[in-house]
């Protein structure tokens, strides 16, 4: 069973950074590329970022490209999302999925809350 257990949201002020963890179990983990896609109230899931199986390849959407960062350790079975420079429209729960977009839910985490207010 495909387990995806994520940690790190929080309450930031704007321009603040947090780092988001998704720790992966069930499957190989450095097999799969992965990705990360969040929800903001209200609004439909919007795909953020996706890294292929060895780390080397990173894709972000237009949104984010810049100022976060995706990263992998598949040593740990771990994925990283580094958000810098943060706006209040980055507010949204935040998955972690595996696999390329689309990703069924059935692969996402629970998700985890990042909210940006001052």
């Amino acid at each position: 069973e495909v387990q995806l257990v994520e940690s790190g949201g929080g309450l930031v002020q704007p321009g603040g950074s947090l780092r988001l963890s998704c720790v992966a179990s069930g499957f190989t983990f450095a097999n799969d590329d992965m990705s990360r896609v969040r929800q903001a109230p209200g609004k439909g899931p919007e795909w953020v970022s996706r890294i292929n199986s060895g780390g080397g390849r990173t894709y972000y959407a237009d949104s984010v490209k810049g100022r976060f960062t995706i990263s992998r350790d598949n040593a740990k079975n771990t994925l990283y999302l580094q958000m810098n420079r943060l706006k209040p429209e980055d507010t949204a729960v935040y998955y972690c999925a595996k696999g390329r977009p689309p990703v069924p839910r059935d692969y996402w985490g629970q998700g985890t809350q990042v909210t940006v207010s001052s």
